[in-house]
């Protein structure tokens, strides 16, 4: 029988001495004391890690915060200045997502996050878990907030043998046994650090782990073959054809449509992108102005669905201007990496 209240009083006992500092975080001790948790900063965090890793989030954070230092003035943004200072962080959806949602806290709000689960899942693009998140980080709520680390850490915790993701319903299930009344906002964050630094995905620190003594994974020997999973599908692969039109030493752009994959961003201008590549012929009756197009390689990129074969033209503008948004060379640095990478193989030209 798994003795819950002993458990959690070693794993918060951890964390109180283990705590990561987060730039996004009031620290357990100064939780003690009475500080709460900005849900501003709470959310914003949340949303830039939810597909992508600490170190890489942590300067974006820190930039929108110093831009942006409250809800209402990330509400006030243009939508091109925002999308701009997003790109980097990838699924521009969820760019979109936080301009919805701060703006519907300025506005229906009064600048105030609400501070309960049901409400927060009534915000623009706010889903399970980011309520779940701010609600138990910054309000203190009984809630039960399931990351990918915790999944990880409770397949372990109660040796799962059903794969995920079909078994995502029930790790969130046990996850739900341990939480309490008691320090949920704590709760959470220990969790979350145990698996980031502790049950790590590959090597888990079995040793240093301060709930090791209950985990079922552990003592099957081989705790790192958990959480279970299938064979991934392979990724499909899409083509397409980026142009690099250079004028003297600005480089021509695009917006893209405001729906779909980037949407709303700056970009290269490219040719549809789809399962077969593109022939020389057609590569360049692609192009969105005549020139003398130059062939640079490709380069690749991955999506979350899809991997891409970006085939890179350039040529230097016939002295129209065309429908084109012009960049010098450090604007493209703004631009979303699949971008820039082409922009950079084509470096010659610009």
């Amino acid at each position: 029988m798994l003795d819950i209240p002993a458990l959690r009083a070693a794993l918060l006992a951890w964390y109180d001495a283990q705590a990561r500092e987060l730039p996004w975080r009031t620290g357990p001790a100064a939780g003690k004391a009475g500080v709460r948790s900005d849900p501003y900063r709470v959310w914003l965090s949340e949303v830039m890690l939810q597909q992508t890793t600490v170190p890489h989030a942590t300067p974006y954070f820190l930039d929108f915060t110093r831009r942006w230092p409250a809800v209402s003035d990330l509400a006030a943004v243009e939508d091109g200045e925002l999308m701009a200072a997003w790109a980097g962080l990838g699924y521009y959806a969820r760019a979109r997502n936080l301009l919805a949602c701060a703006r519907a806290v300025a506005a229906d709000h009064g600048g105030i996050f609400p501070d309960t689960e049901e409400a927060l899942r009534a915000l623009p693009g706010v889903g399970a878990y980011t309520a779940a998140a701010v609600a138990a980080i910054a309000f203190d709520r009984e809630a039960n907030v399931v990351d990918g680390n915790v999944e990880r850490v409770m397949a372990r915790l109660f040796a799962v043998e059903q794969p995920v993701p079909d078994a995502k319903p029930e790790l969130k299930r046990l996850a739900g046994t341990l939480v309490t009344a008691d320090r949920p906002g704590d709760w959470a964050q220990a969790l979350m650090d145990l698996g980031a630094t502790v049950c790590r995905p590959k090597g888990p620190l079995c040793d240093r782990c301060p709930i090791s003594a209950w985990c079922e994974g552990r003592k099957t020997g081989a705790p790192e073959t958990y959480p279970r999973k299938t064979r991934k599908a392979d990724r499909p692969r899409r083509h397409g054809v980026a142009f690099v039109l250079r004028r003297g030493e600005a480089v021509a752009l695009v917006r893209r449509p405001p729906k779909g994959l980037l949407g709303g961003m700056l970009g290269l201008p490219t040719s549809e992108w789809r399962q077969n590549p593109y022939t020389d012929e057609e590569a360049r009756a692609a192009a969105p102005v005549a020139g003398d197009w130059r062939d640079f390689g490709v380069v690749e990129h991955v999506f979350t669905h899809f991997a891409l074969t970006l085939r890179v033209l350039g040529a230097p503008s016939n002295g129209g201007l065309g429908d084109f948004v012009w960049t010098d060379r450090e604007g493209l640095a703004a631009l979303p990496s699949v971008f820039l990478k082409a922009a950079l193989a084509a470096d010659r030209l610009i």
